[in-house]
Order: C-alpha cells, then sequence, then structure tokens
C-alpha cells in the first residue's frame, strides 16, 4: 500500500512513461498490476475518479456497494483502513482484501483503494473446512460439521429444536460376520433412508462409527420428534440386501430438546446420547430428562393422570376406515385410542401406551377400549336402522395378552353391545404372538370360538416364523406403513409385498395394507392382490360420528 501512495505522489513531480492518451495519475496506476482506483466525495456521494485497467476488467466500477463503502472512510477521516470484500454471483464470486488509503496533499477528500484478490486463499479454506466437516464415507456431515450445525442454531436464537442421535444395534455384528466393505455399504444405505424420511431443512450426521445424529427445527410441539423418531425406526426396519443376505435392522433412538436458554451445543449431544442409551434398553424412542428424579416424576404423573383418565372417562376412540381396494367401499373401522387431559393437553398414544403397559394399566384400558368400540358399532347399527355392514377392529397389547383373561373380556363386550362375535376384529403384532405360542394358541382360539376375526399387525416387522403362521388360527395379515411408503419407486418394496400376498393366499389369508397415503399406491397394491387398506388416502383417524357419516357417504 505504501508503494502505491508513492507512486501516486512520484506522478507530480517526477515524468512517468505512459500509454498514449493516459495522464500521468492514469499511467501511474496502471504500472500496479492489480485492480486500483481514487474515489473522491463529490458532495454527499463518492465518485470514482480514475482507475486502472485491472479494477475495469475486474466489473469492480459496476459495484455500487463500493462508492458507499468509500463515501464511508473518507467521511470518518481515518487515514488508512483495510476490510475484506466480495464481487460477483455465488458461483464467480471474487473474494478481496481491500486496502484504503487517504490521499492527504490534495483539498478535497480523496482515497486510493487497492484490492488484492483472495479468491484461490477463500476457496481453499471453504474446501478443507468442508471436507473437515463431512464424513468421506456417507458425504455426511460428521461430528464436527454436526455440532457447527447445532451451534449456528443456537447463534440464531431458534425457538424450540431436537436433537436425536440414532445408534444401529448389533453393526459390530454384521461388520465381523461381513466384512467392513458389506458394513459400509449398509451405513451408506441407511444414511439414505433416514434423509428420505426428513424434511429438507432437518440435518442429518454420521458422528460416530454406526451413530447418526439428526437436528430438527421444532414447529409445535415436542411430539414432532417422536414422529420422526417413529419414522426412522419403520424406515429401518425394512430388510436391507447386502450381497447374498437380507438383514435387518434396528435402532435405538435419543432426543434432546433444545431452545433459546440453550447456549452448549455439546451438552445437548451428549444428553441425546444418554437417552439413546437408555433407548437400547426399552426399545424404545427416549427423550432426555435432566434429572433421574424428574423422570420418574414425569412418568408417574402421566400413569396417575392415565388412571384418573381411565376412571372418569375421559379418553376416546376414533375410527380409520379400512376399505375394500377393489370396489373403494368401507369394509370396517379401526379404534385408536386418544387421551386429552382435563387440562386440554393432547396426550400421543407413543407416550401413554407404554406408560400403561408398564403400569399394569393396559387391562382396565384394553377392557375399555374393547368395550367403547363394541358400544360405538351397536350405536351405528341402530342409526342405520339393521347392521351397518362393518367391522371394527381392536388392538391387544402384548402385556394385555399375557395379564388378562382376553376371551372373557372380549365376551362381556359383544354380549353387553349384543353384537356377534364376527363383527369384531381382533389386532395382536408378531411380538406379542411369539413370546409365548403355546400360551397365544389358546388364547386365539378361545377367540375363534366367539366368531371373532384375527389379524396379525405389522407383520414383517417382526420375527414370526411360517411355522407359526400355518399352526396359529390367524385370518388377516396387515402390511406394515414401513413397505407400502414409497412402494411406487422401490422395487425391493413391491418385490416384498407380493411376496407377503404370495404367502397371504398360499395360506388363505386376507390383506390389509397400511399407511397408504396415495390413491395411486392403493391401486397399485390391489393389481398385486392386496384385499383391504387403510391411510390418508381414504381418510384419517375420525371421531364416531364423522367416521358413520363417512360409511353412510361412501357405501350408498
Amino acid at each position: 500500500m505504501a508503494n502505491v501512495s508513492r507512486v501516486a505522489a512520484v506522478s507530480k513531480s517526477t515524468p512517468i512513461v505512459v500509454s498514449p492518451g493516459l495522464s500521468a495519475s492514469e499511467g501511474a496506476l496502471e504500472l500496479i498490476p492489480i485492480p486500483l482506483a481514487i474515489a473522491r466525495l463529490n458532495g454527499t456521494d463518492a465518485t470514482w475518479e480514475i482507475h486502472n485497467r485491472f479494477f475495469a476488467r475486474a466489473g469492480l466500477q459496476h459495484d455500487g456497494g463500493l462508492l458507499d463503502v468509500a463515501r464511508e472512510f473518507l467521511d470518518s477521516g481515518a487515514l488508512r483502513a483495510d476490510r475484506a470484500w466480495q464481487a460477483g454471483a455465488a458461483v464467480e464470486r471474487r473474494h478481496y482484501e481491500m486496502h484504503f488509503a487517504r490521499i492527504t496533499h490534495r483539498a478535497e477528500p480523496v482515497c486510493i483503494i487497492s484490492f488484492v484478490d483472495q479468491t484461490a486463499e477463500v476457496r481453499t479454506e471453504d474446501t478443507l473446512r468442508r471436507e473437515m466437516a463431512t464424513d468421506s464415507l456417507t458425504g455426511l456431515a460428521n461430528r464436527g460439521g454436526f455440532t457447527d450445525a447445532l451451534e449456528a442454531m443456537i447463534a440464531d436464537g431458534a425457538q424450540r429444536w431436537a436433537v436425536l442421535m440414532v445408534d444401529l444395534e448389533r453393526f459390530s455384528r454384521f461388520n465381523a460376520c461381513l466384512g467392513s466393505m458389506a458394513g459400509d455399504e449398509l451405513l451408506i444405505t441407511v444414511a439414505r433412508r433416514i434423509k428420505g424420511a426428513l424434511r429438507s431443512r432437518d440435518v442429518l450426521a454420521r458422528t460416530g462409527g454406526d451413530e447418526f445424529g439428526i437436528l430438527l427445527r421444532i414447529d409445535q410441539d415436542a411430539q414432532e420428534a417422536d414422529h420422526v423418531a417413529r419414522r426412522i425406526r419403520d424406515i429401518l426396519s425394512t430388510p436391507f440386501r447386502l450381497s447374498d443376505y437380507e438383514i435387518r435392522v434396528s435402532c435405538a433412538v435419543g432426543i434432546a430438546f433444545g431452545d433459546r436458554t440453550v447456549s452448549d451445543a455439546e451438552d445437548v449431544i451428549r444428553h441425546a446420547q444418554v437417552a439413546m442409551k437408555k433407548s437400547k434398553g426399552s426399545k424404545l424412542a427416549e427423550a432426555y430428562h435432566t434429572r433421574a428424579l424428574d423422570s420418574a416424576r414425569e412418568e408417574f404423573a402421566m400413569e396417575t393422570a392415565l388412571r384418573r383418565a381411565i376412571e372418569n372417562d375421559q379418553l376416546s376412540l376414533v375410527y380409520q376406515p379400512i376399505c375394500d381396494l377393489a370396489t373403494g367401499r368401507v369394509s370396517g373401522f379401526e379404534a385408536l385410542a386418544r387421551w386429552t387431559d382435563e387440562y386440554g393437553q393432547s396426550h400421543s398414544p407413543v407416550r401413554f401406551i407404554p406408560v400403561a403397559e408398564e403400569s399394569g394399566l393396559i387391562v382396565p384400558l384394553g377392557r375399555w377400549a374393547l368395550d367403547t368400540a363394541a358400544r360405538t358399532l351397536a350405536d351405528w347399527d341402530r342409526s342405520a336402522g339393521g347392521s351397518c355392514g362393518v367391522t371394527v377392529s381392536v388392538n391387544l397389547s402384548a402385556i394385555q395378552l399375557q395379564r388378562d383373561n382376553i376371551p372373557a373380556a372380549v365376551r362381556h363386550a359383544l354380549e353387553t353391545a349384543g353384537l356377534a362375535g364376527e363383527r369384531l376384529k381382533l389386532e395382536l403384532t408378531e411380538s406379542a404372538i411369539i413370546a409365548d405360542p403355546d400360551r397365544m394358541s389358546r388364547v386365539l382360539l378361545g377367540l375363534r370360538g366367539l366368531g371373532c376375526t384375527i389379524a396379525m399387525d405389522d407383520f414383517g416387522t417382526g420375527f414370526s416364523n411360517m411355522a407359526s403362521l400355518q399352526r396359529l388360527p390367524i385370518d388377516i395379515l396387515k402390511i406394515d406403513r414401513s413397505f407400502v411408503t414409497g412402494l411406487l419407486s422401490d422395487r425391493d418394496k413391491v418385490a416384498i409385498v407380493r411376496a407377503i400376498l404370495g404367502l397371504a393366499q398360499a395360506l388363505g389369508m386376507r390383506t390389509v395394507a397400511e399407511g397408504i397415503e396415495a390413491p395411486e399406491v392403493g391401486q397399485t397394491l390391489a393389481a398385486l392382490g392386496c384385499h383391504y387398506g387403510q391411510g390418508y388416502a381414504y381418510a384419517r383417524p375420525l371421531e364416531p360420528a364423522a367416521a358413520y357419516a363417512f360409511l353412510a357417504a361412501t357405501n350408498v
């Protein structure tokens, strides 16, 4: 910079050889092979007095912001100043280090500005920073990049957000048995699936060998994180095909919530990891609580409130239509529990059902659901002036099957409502059936004796074997939503669904597909041979009166 000022000063007294048509000052600037310009203050605005050809080639004379910066310097009275400057669009952006020097021998405020191009250095630095923050295997952010994203959200003052940590269970076993290349392939596929379950603004990172981190911005309430955790567990439950092997991957999910009061990103990540460890034992997505006592108090409070809700009849059932894929008619409804407490707060079944199972409240809750569903169906029959022509499905918990006399509870519900057994369908998960196959066989035979239909829920996500399917009195297989979501774009899912449908046909069972969210998916499933379907493509879960109105309007 001193050299530039000296050249400008020398030009006043020393002859300089310049190109024809150029003044001595212009010739002096042309001797310096970097962008140079002289700006002067003209009233309240700055203008360019002269500049060299390098300045023009860089297109800087058209950047109006530069004149504003020059005016600020000239108004400041400072002799020298430095600052960074960017010019051009994002793809062709150039980065400069600007140096201002006031020309003191002029009467009016004048300065000379030089531009040192730092573009190569900045781009190299950006590339190195990006590589340091990126996992080389998956292309996702690594632990450092994830921490940077979290710190940026904290600095941005986000109102509410959550960190989810996902750990793949048994990954070390897969890696040891199949080799590191197969393990890497599994990690890449897992990353793609999780990425597909997130919103575009959510951040996904690989934070460890078999650990992934997710940063969510919460729009409404904490249940959004629960929904994401459930989606992740669902998509990972679909088998992975590696070489000649088909692998099922389960995961532990820990959640830590944050808001404007949080200042330490690493603390939040550790909290999510603590919750993730708890998830490994519970097999459920777990949220971090600051103290164990707070967690125990919260669960006890929910248990107490749930007990009071059951006693005071504060719970309700909503009904999701199950439609015949061939005709579009409603063949039945699935009853789903909902709970809004006395303070108007809604509680997700994902949270209160596990509390009910752990506390034993699942027995009275299950009996209430059976009685309420049967009574609602009887009310629909009376409104129709006879049988309304549909069935109602009720879910049975594995803990409920172990602790209660289910056939007696079902018989009581049917007799009280005055319904025949074939009007009631009972849905059991694979895990409930295989926990004690001999006892389950006796229970299911007792339910079959009442005329009830038995459905295996979430088929394909558990560990049932062909012998169990053949031996047990199961009438319906419900295809889990993880196989239905993305069906039209995933040939593997089509193959799996086709295999399930072929198995059901061979065993004389009917099939129901869950989670149909587009009519085209329902049409594809019908073409593959699936009998029934449910999902948002047909209707969301409805209150009893709305469900009957939907039935009356559809089955005309």
